[in-house]
């Protein structure tokens, strides 16, 4: 897998490049916004893996402004911003996954293995079912015409699940993406907004797989 670390401080910059290239994959380095936005467009690149503090901007407005030009990468944020609002601006900004430094280097390879697993987002810009409209860039929901309130983690479940084109979606990877992490809390949080979109979208758009997870229906 290609991956591009975007990286301002040297000594991580190299754990981490050191770390993937163990796993066979081929890195590219970028230390700054300007840098990261050369490499992605010019080259072909499977994931990134996207520091916050870059000496030029952040990582969350790039993050946004690179998915609103259509790039469907897996981003695999990792900073040291592991404030909880830090956490859901980034993923609600279009990252996937989220990992707090420091960390062990056994997750940071882990979590890129998930993310080349999962492949590029392939969500639709729109998405007609029935009487239910999803418009995704503008983040806007009607159903029988009628416009349907949605929160942002809401909105981020069904990004998620629809990304997947039907494909089963493990309550683990959906929790570690969207929480960061697998535990019960996170898991009973889960639960309950799958029980909220389907309220309010109707009861098959969301499916369950007994024993694995969801999927969209």
């Amino acid at each position: 897998m290609r991956v591009l670390v975007v990286e301002d401080h040297d000594e991580v910059s190299e754990l981490v490049c050191r770390a993937l290239e163990k796993d066979g994959h081929r890195v590219t380095r970028a230390a700054s916004v300007a840098e990261a936005d050369n490499r992605l467009f010019h080259d072909e690149h499977d994931a990134v893996v996207l520091d916050l503090g870059l000496p030029d901007g952040h990582g969350v407005a790039w993050c946004r402004r690179v998915r609103s030009d259509g790039v469907r990468l897996p981003i695999l944020i990792l900073t040291a911003q592991s404030s909880v609002a830090t956490r859901v601006a980034g993923l609600d900004a279009g990252a996937d996954d989220f990992l707090a430094k420091p960390f062990a280097v056994a997750e940071l390879r882990a979590r890129v293995r998930a993310l080349g697993r999962r492949g590029p987002l392939q969500r639709p810009s729109e998405l007609q079912s029935g009487s239910l409209h999803l418009d995704f860039s503008a983040r806007r929901a009607r159903v029988d015409g009628n416009e349907v309130p949605l929160t942002a983690r809401e909105w981020s479940i069904i990004e998620l699940l629809t990304s997947r084109g039907g494909r089963v979606v493990n309550r683990s990877d959906i929790t570690e993406t969207l929480w960061g992490e697998a535990n019960e809390a996170a898991a009973a949080s889960l639960e309950v907004l799958i029980g909220r979109i389907r309220k309010k979208l109707g009861t098959g758009f969301i499916r369950t797989v007994r024993g694995e997870g969801y999927a969209s229906g």
